[in-house]
């Protein structure tokens, strides 16, 4: 990764840590995640694009297995209204094979408070060779916005039955905000 990458990588973990958004400028951002949760659903980083047809999410883990015994899964929420507080939407799905996956309205962070399921294209692939979660929304079923950003939370089941959660960031904590472009 050359140094400019690592630096802005840098600023983008930093902004996410401490909360402040980022200005809506580029259709693409990536952010690293510098906490590591000893389990194969470990959040390594996460590249969003908001391109004009859709938004496109990728996850980065380490040590993404198919087993079902990870409980292995995801929540990808995603703001795109600057002037309400937290997610309209969140995608959820499984991460080890046989899973499936949805988008659904929310009106913020946790399962208690997701709505109904999005009319609309979108799709999860898990890649296990490269070890990513690969998502894709339409603009359609966002609502065709500008600009939209992520909080990402991901967990599984260790071995001895505990759970492991990890947050891209800070829990609850979104990327800056992502131009469509």
């Amino acid at each position: 990764m050359s140094k400019t990458l690592k630096g802005a990588a840098a600023s983008a973990a930093v902004a996410l840590t401490l909360g402040v958004a980022a200005p809506a400028s580029a259709a693409a951002i990536v952010v690293e995640d510098p906490v590591e949760s000893g389990h194969g659903v470990d959040l390594h980083s996460v590249r969003v694009g908001n391109g004009e047809e859709n938004l496109r999410v990728v996850l980065t883990h380490t040590n993404l297995r198919r087993d079902p015994r990870t409980g292995s899964s995801g929540v990808v929420y995603v703001d795109t209204d600057p002037t309400d507080k937290g997610p309209e939407f969140a995608f959820v799905g499984g991460f080890f094979e046989g899973t499936d996956y949805q988008l659904v309205t929310t009106e913020g962070f946790g399962a208690k408070n997701w709505g109904d399921a999005v009319e609309g294209s979108y799709r999860m692939v898990l890649d296990y060779s490269e070890e990513k979660t690969r998502i894709r929304i339409s603009q359609e079923a966002l609502g065709d916005v500008d600009e939209v950003r992520v909080a990402v939370r991901v967990s599984g089941r260790r071995t001895d039955g505990t759970t492991v959660v990890d947050w891209l960031g800070e829990p609850r904590s979104f990327t800056g905000w992502v131009a469509r472009g």
